[in-house]
């Protein structure tokens, strides 16, 4: 129970590896509020448009205000557009960045004074995409870029307050989104097996290996550990 009396914040909570990482602190005695579009019946949940520069401010206080604290922050939601450059429209551009990049900044500067009183943490949902690249993704990779440096930033200027910073870069992640992209795939067992191989492990990973690294990442056990990406299925740390 290594977050009994905790709350925790995971936007894009209700599905995917946001819900794996919520179901894995609540069961490690967090109260776990989930923000994203649409309702959540597992968890107190915030409906959210991270696309409003407006929102993440709003969730953040909300919690805070029915809460009284806040103690771990998880960046999860965000959005991926694929396009060429050449193809991409400026809106699509800069919806991205909004919700990828923009919204987590946000979330994490009204999160800072809930933060400083208890010396809490935060896990920012990165990707190996923020690292290499494929094809069409630029704003996605653009975005999670970004977001790797700024997960180093707030490390460097928050950790003598107690607010440790890290980020998780998932690989290829067994979510029902990715599973369903599989199915449509013309073989989809030779597109499983295929990519597999891309990762040291040989296969893909499950949201609730990710949510394990988070939730290590953002407990107490993890008290030195700052200003990291780690590549979740991907092969080893990147500082």
């Amino acid at each position: 129970m290594r977050f009994a009396g905790k709350v925790a914040l995971i936007t894009g909570g209700r599905s995917g590896i946001g819900q794996a990482i919520a179901r894995r602190l609540r069961d490690e005695g967090a109260r776990v509020f989930t923000a994203q579009r649409g309702e959540d019946a597992e968890f107190e949940a915030i409906t959210a448009d991270f696309t409003d520069p407006d929102c993440p401010a709003r969730v953040v206080d909300e919690v805070a205000a029915r809460a009284g604290r806040l103690d771990v922050l998880v960046n999860n939601a965000g959005v991926m557009q694929e396009a060429r450059v050449e193809e991409m429209t400026l809106a699509d551009w800069q919806r991205t960045l909004a919700v990828n990049l923009t919204a987590p900044f946000l979330a994490i500067r009204a999160a800072l004074p809930h933060l400083r009183a208890v010396r809490g943490s935060i896990v920012n949902i990165g990707s190996i995409e923020g690292l290499g690249s494929n094809p069409t993704h630029a704003a996605y990779c653009a975005s999670k870029a970004g977001l790797h440096g700024l997960t180093r930033a707030v490390a460097v200027d928050h950790g003598g307050e107690g607010i440790r910073c890290n980020a998780v870069a998932p690989g290829w992640i067994d979510t029902d989104l990715n599973l369903d992209f599989i199915a449509r795939m013309p073989d989809p067992v030779a597109f499983r097996r295929d990519i597999g191989r891309i990762h040291p492990v040989g296969r893909t990973g499950r949201p609730e290996e990710v949510a394990s690294l988070v939730a290590w990442l953002a407990s107490d056990e993890a008290g030195f550990v700052t200003g990291r990406c780690g590549r979740s299925m991907a092969g080893g740390w990147r500082s």
